[in-house]
């Protein structure tokens, strides 16, 4: 199989077809944001769905660790060594997420700053040796393990077009496009066309979405995350992308993304919705259960780290031993955490708050 050569971005689309769903992707969005801005302390109280992004991101490449293992992994639950390859893949993902936000405070979305990205998502994972931080030198190609260039779904453009590509990509993202949204789509398919990493490229592909919506000034904070409905349509995902290269069919994939966005706007406004509710409801409780002066910092603790050890909350709260100690046994007693470990040698007891992990992942895991 030849590589493919991308054309240059934008291409013709009907928008007219189009109109609704953007309308939709827009509103949906704006609501999205409203509760961002709602939030007195966003970044505790969307730590949960951040890592959630990471952990369904990672799945679509093959990662099989789930956000209650990573949570148990950080407050040193043991695990094998493939899960532990696995969590790794996925803290890393999100130590990205992190760094990328704090980069776009100091400068715009740039390929330099993707290589950094990559950089830290690669770091200390069995693809720490592809090139990390580095776009590929040498052709690559997808397809089912053992497959060869000939026998492969799709080659991407060889080095000379790729870096071309990258070039004209780059450019593409800091001009006006008719909507940012389809602006969206066409920048977060030409980026996997592209393939410019030997290892990554979906990962990265993925975080672009939110970087791209906060650099475009329709999301204050880049914390809009598409990955939980990319994983649920996988083949969809996919398909539409392959259908770009195969039948040059850019509307199709556009229609499948705009409506990605407008249903997964929904589910992450419910989700911010429920995690503040829950927020307010525990303010009132804790106070009430603790009687101490203490009671926020014991609870932006346990939304800060939903799975921890007694040290854990100690160190992270700074509040006084005797007292830390007294506010988790009030807690555990009136069911507000619950004990995953029993303490035992050296090692201290597993708490978690699970009302928190079951919102984030949609269902009961705690």
């Amino acid at each position: 199989m030849r590589p493919f050569i991308p054309d240059k971005l934008p291409p013709s689309l009907e928008w007219g077809e189009l109109v609704s769903l953007i309308g939709n992707g827009n509103a949906a969005l704006a609501r999205f944001d409203g509760m961002l801005q709602s939030m007195v302390n966003p970044e505790i109280l969307l730590s949960p769905i951040t890592l959630r992004e990471a952990v369904l991101s990672s799945r679509i490449e093959g990662t099989q660790a789930s956000l209650a293992e990573v949570l148990q992994h950080e407050a040193g639950e043991e695990f094998s060594e493939q899960k532990r390859q696995d969590i790794r893949e996925i803290i890393n993902y999100r130590r990205a997420l992190f760094a990328a936000e704090e980069m776009l405070k100091k400068k715009p979305l740039s390929l330099n700053v993707i290589k950094e990205l990559h950089s830290i998502l690669l770091e200390g994972t069995r693809g720490h040796h592809s090139a990390r931080g580095e776009f590929r030198r040498i052709q690559n190609w997808i397809g089912a393990p053992g497959s060869t260039i000939e026998t492969a779904t799709y080659v991407p453009p060889d080095v000379p077009h790729m870096k071309e590509a990258l070039d004209l990509w780059e450019k593409y993202i800091h001009t006006d496009e008719k909507d940012p949204l389809v602006h969206l789509a066409l920048v977060h398919a030409q980026f996997e066309i592209i393939h410019p990493f030997l290892d990554g490229n979906g990962r990265i592909g993925r975080m672009l979405i939110p970087l791209f919506l906060t650099e475009k000034a329709v999301l204050s904070k880049p914390v809009f995350y598409l990955s939980s409905y990319l994983e649920s349509h996988r083949e969809d995902y996919y398909s539409f992308l392959n259908r770009v290269t195969s039948r040059n069919d850019w509307q199709g994939w556009v229609v499948f993304f705009l409506r990605a966005v407008v249903e997964q706007a929904h589910e992450n406004t419910e989700k911010g919705q429920a995690i503040h509710g829950l927020y307010e409801e525990m303010k009132k409780a804790v106070v009430e259960i603790t009687r101490s002066q203490y009671a926020i910092a014991a609870l932006d603790t346990i939304f800060k780290k939903p799975v921890f050890t007694s040290t854990d909350f100690i160190r992270i709260s700074k509040i006084p031993n005797q007292t830390a100690w007294s506010i988790m046994r009030q807690l555990k007693g009136e069911g507000v955490l619950k004990e995953l470990r029993l303490a035992g040698g050296r090692k201290p007891a597993l708490m978690g708050f699970p009302k928190l992990v079951n919102i984030a992942e949609g269902r009961n895991v705690l």
